[in-house]
């Protein structure tokens, strides 16, 4: 048993717990009054793990996980320490996994010092994107459509957020040298609500020596591009998440002038069919972060300042 609470994350005796009150125990019996778990009951488990993590309550998740894997037909072997056919990704796949369920755990506990713990032990063992995209992105989703519409338990929510934006602000390094002489300017699009992935571009880049002038508010569309005229970016980032609030438009107007750094959408909200010809989408935030680094890096001319990396 203790081997398959490690794996998942949990204590041992909240695996005795789910087996006394769901059914969701080991079905090997040996000699003696020992069970052990087989291949279907670690299985079972996991999916009720999965269901917990999207907000289900702890029956609500038991029951999904028999739905989905009933307990019928012989008893099946105890599964070894290696599965067959695991491979690195799998096992990259289960730490995030397991992260994000302890995550979500001290978040609905409203255990703050747990959620700031396993935030930095998670930015400083994975990086900021991976973390990001597989560990505190999803739980910020998942607790996000759990408690959508209702008054009680949004807190949880809250909290979980301003524990991630100081996380990522305190994993963003002051350059003292970018390698960039002109910023990379981060923003959102006009009353966009999702605005920490910025946060999160903004410290991947400061990683890689890449200096950026990020606008965590959304800004009105004349004050972005008053900012971008002053900035004289080497290259403009707007982010947006929801569909409907991405006007296309809006490069149009913060690149009048004198503007000529590189234009980029990035996020589910843009349209790719409506973006004008000079603006390149980005679909996510690690091929942002990548494609930006390439584009400092050799594909513009010397005079805009840009060092190669070492």
């Amino acid at each position: 048993m203790a081997s398959v609470a490690r794996r998942l994350g949990v204590a041992p005796s909240t695996l005795r717990t789910w087996d006394r009150r769901y059914g969701l125990g080991p079905s090997r019996h040996t000699d003696g009054r020992h069970r052990r778990y087989g291949t279907s009951d670690i299985g079972r488990l996991e999916l009720m793990q999965r269901a917990l993590l999207s907000g289900a309550s702890t029956a609500e998740a038991a029951r999904y996980a028999l739905e989905q894997m009933p307990r019928s037909g012989p008893p099946q072997p105890e599964e070894s320490g290696e599965r067959p056919g695991a491979t690195a990704a799998d096992d990259g796949h289960e730490v995030r996994a397991r992260l994000a369920r302890r995550l979500s755990t001290a978040a609905l506990a409203m255990d703050v010092g747990a959620v700031q713990r396993m935030l930095a032990e998670t930015i400083a063992d994975l990086g900021v994107l991976p973390a990001w995209t597989g560990v505190i992105e999803p739980v910020l989703s998942a607790l996000g459509a759990r408690w959508r519409g209702a008054t009680a338990g949004a807190e949880v929510e809250y909290l979980l957020a301003e524990c991630v934006f100081a996380a990522l602000v305190r994993a963003t390094p002051v350059l003292d040298e970018p390698r960039n002489t002109r910023p990379v300017l981060l923003g959102c699009v006009p009353d966009e609500r999702d605005t920490m992935p910025m946060y999160a571009l903004a410290a991947s880049l400061a990683g890689r020596r890449i200096g950026a002038q990020l606008f965590g508010v959304p800004l009105p569309a004349e004050v972005l591009a008053v900012a971008v005229r002053r900035s004289a970016p080497a290259a403009v980032v707007l982010w947006a998440h929801r569909r409907g609030v991405a006007d296309t438009r809006l490069f149009a107007r913060i690149s009048r002038g004198r503007q000529r750094g590189r234009l980029f959408a990035c996020g589910p909200g843009w349209d790719p069919a409506g973006l004008p010809e000079t603006v390149e989408l980005l679909p996510d935030l690690p091929g942002a972060a990548d494609r930006i680094e390439h584009v400092l890096a050799g594909a513009w001319p010397p005079q805009l300042g840009v060092e190669p990396r070492e």
